[in-house]
């Protein structure tokens, strides 16, 4: 019998894992006071686009389906209109770059480097591992005080993302419970499934010690989504341990404490008595109405929000926000954006920018559902998963990042996550809702002999 090592293979190993690694190094910390320009992350994924296009280029195949290439391309329109009407050319090159990798390039790379329903469950995982790390250091800046400042006190739960990107711990650990709960009700094995449950209830706590409300809003409305679309058995058990999960958290683990009644007390007092964050925010969208009516056709160009705010917002904005803890000093952070990725885009992209990129992302959901219903089909016809778990993750990113975007846009470290969702969930929706998975054989390897990308998508 030889001893010699088996030599890898480009079969064996998989072309997802330069994907995961981009999710590993958001692990790391950030930089205290960073001030939101390129990172790591940002980097590695410029390595990872040339890495799929390199690909490519050696399999001599075609990249992309017409549909995959008219959904994911559809954003460049209204990119490269705003781009032309940029304050200055500065603004409108750094503009574009952003916009491409978040929306296109990152995404469309993901899909092509996913080869089957492995791929795609070592990716969702991999989000669930990374929103425990996060996690875990959340729940350890609570409970020593050591997190970013709230209402005075340094509470609140940051992870490595620090008080410059207060919002993302909370989207990263977000990303971990909708995965978690995608694979959950699936119908993948029994442990799989059991591991999935364990992870989604663990998550919950950093996320109310997060203290977003949009956060808390996005995720309770896609787990609902999930499990409607799971099946209606599926959405009483699940209803049943959510219920379960907020008793033990709230009054067994003592997680209800009065700042946190009152954060959640106050999702119901955003048009009654609202706080000074909410007043900031409800300000801001009306700016960025403002902008949309002086050019409702292509905005204000890429990155101008921030020039013409002021022109257009009243006097009861606040114009930055008070930041430290975590490792950081006492900063003001500006407000420049209107903290709603559609006002965003309406904004600074006009009309046609919102509907290209609005259009794109709908599109998306569309052809996840219609996956998810030939999952199944499938399932029920064929036994076994059917693709189901990957449908619910699919279906489940897509509802939550439409969902967030009503209170959250673009911008700080954990963005780079939303590219690589994106990707992740356009996979699903673009080629692998329509793969079939070979009868007899465990969910997510890849046929010896053929490249499931090889056969073009619809």
């Amino acid at each position: 019998m030889s001893l010699a090592a088996t030599p890898v293979t480009p079969r064996t190993a998989s072309p997802v894992l330069p994907v995961v690694a981009v999710v590993a190094l958001l692990g790391l910390p950030s930089e205290p006071g960073g001030d939101g320009g390129a990172t790591p992350a940002d980097a590695l994924c410029a390595l990872v686009v040339g890495f799929c296009a390199v690909r490519l280029l050696r399999q001599r195949r075609r990249p992309l389906s017409r549909t995959a290439a008219v959904v994911l391309g559809l954003p460049v329109v209204g990119i490269a209109v705003a781009a032309a009407g940029a304050a200055s050319p500065e603004a409108g090159l750094s503009g574009t770059v952003r916009y491409l990798q978040v929306f296109v390039l990152v995404p469309a790379a993901v899909l092509l480097l996913i080869r089957d329903r492995g791929d795609f469950r070592l990716l969702a995982w991999s989000l669930v591992a990374l929103a425990g790390w996060q996690g875990a250091v959340g729940v350890h800046q609570y409970v020593t005080g050591t997190g970013a400042s709230y209402q005075g006190q340094p509470i609140r739960a940051v992870g490595t993302f620090g008080p410059q990107d207060v919002m993302g711990m909370a989207t990263v650990v977000a990303f971990g419970v909708v995965c978690a709960v995608g694979l959950a009700l699936g119908r993948a094995p029994v442990r799989q499934r059991v591991v999935a449950v364990g992870c989604a209830l663990a998550l919950l706590v950093p996320l109310a010690l997060s203290f977003s409300r949009g956060a808390w809003i996005a995720t309770a409305v896609t787990c609902a989504v999930q499990s409607a679309l799971a099946g209606a058995r599926h959405a009483l058990r699940a209803g049943a341990v959510t219920v379960a999960a907020g008793v033990v958290l709230v009054g067994g683990l003592g997680v209800g404490t009065a700042l946190l009644q009152e954060r959640i007390a106050s999702i119901t007092q955003v048009t009654d008595a609202p706080d000074q964050s909410v007043t900031d925010r409800y300000t801001l969208w009306a700016a960025a109405t403002g902008m949309w009516r002086d050019r409702p056709l292509t905005g204000v160009g890429l990155k101008a929000f921030p020039e013409y705010r002021d022109a257009h917002a009243s006097l009861a904005l606040s114009a930055a926000g008070d930041t430290e803890g975590a490792g950081a000093a006492f900063r003001r952070q500006p407000l420049l954006s209107p903290h709603n990725m559609y006002l965003l885009v309406l904004s600074e992209q006009g009309l046609i920018g919102l509907l290209t990129l609005a259009g794109s992302w709908l599109a998306l959901l569309v052809c996840a559902v219609r996956g998810l219903a030939r999952a199944r089909a499938r399932a029920r016809t064929h036994g076994g998963p059917g693709g189901l778990d990957c449908a619910l993750v699919s279906c489940g990113l897509l509802v939550w990042q439409l969902t967030d975007f009503l209170y959250a846009d673009i911008g700080g470290p954990s963005t780079v996550l939303t590219a690589v969702c994106l990707g992740l969930a356009a996979w699903w929706a673009l080629a692998g809702g329509c793969a079939e998975e070979p009868p007899g054989r465990a969910p997510g390897r890849a046929r010896a002999g053929r490249h499931p990308r090889e056969a073009p998508a619809r």
